[in-house]
């Protein structure tokens, strides 16, 4: 008897089923993105705010500069530029607090986006995924072997659909139990597409 290897639908689930989970990142990555330069937006008061007031600081600050070489009455009539200059970068400091603050605003708005959409990946998908990786590895390592084929054949006996099973044959237990070759086989393969696996070709 030959079984041969071929693709299965499984495997095609599998496959559909990691694109969409990597669009789904995807998706949410981007709307993370969109929201935290949405939020960031916020931050433009404060930039002209720090540039308004760094800007006035620098001009009261040269002002106050040439006023205070005239002769005489040159310090007293500095000190009022130098106060007016000193709430100019008061000023500026607070544009750039403001936007550290949006910022901060930004990055947690977006992180908190992504908690629930990451959190159906890493609870939901992530452990199916694995289990399969598992469960198809171990498969893959025993569909060569003789013995392995029995061990497939008695785990497709236990867990397969009852319809599926008869298919094979009416009485497949009892089939299995004479270790009818081509049952095992069957059983095996059955198992195997069950994994998304393909069956290794076994000559008789």
């Amino acid at each position: 008897m030959r079984v041969y290897a071929d693709r299965f639908p499984t495997a095609a689930r599998q496959l559909l089923t990691d694109l969409l989970v990597v669009a789904w990142i995807y998706l949410w990555i981007r709307a993370a993105m969109w929201l935290h330069d949405l939020v960031q937006k916020l931050a433009v008061p404060g930039q002209k705010l720090e540039g308004a007031g760094g800007g006035l600081a620098d001009n009261l600050a040269d002002a106050g500069g040439k006023v205070g070489r005239v002769p005489v009455v040159g310090d007293e009539l500095t000190a009022p530029f130098e106060n007016a200059a000193e709430a100019a970068r008061a000023m500026a400091e607070a544009g750039r607090d403001q936007q550290a603050l949006v910022g901060e605003l930004a990055l947690a708005l977006s992180l908190a986006l992504l908690v629930f959409p990451l959190g159906v990946v890493l609870v939901g998908w992530l452990p199916l995924r694995v289990r399969w990786m598992r469960r198809a590895g171990a498969a893959r390592a025993l569909r060569s072997a003789p013995a392995g084929r029995d061990l497939l054949a008695l785990r497709a006996l236990a867990t397969q659909p009852i319809r599926k099973l008869t298919r094979i044959d009416p009485d497949v237990a009892q089939a299995w139990r004479r270790g009818d070759a081509d049952t095992v086989d069957a059983l095996a393969a059955l198992e195997l597409r069950a994994l998304g696996l393909r069956a290794t070709p076994v000559r008789r």
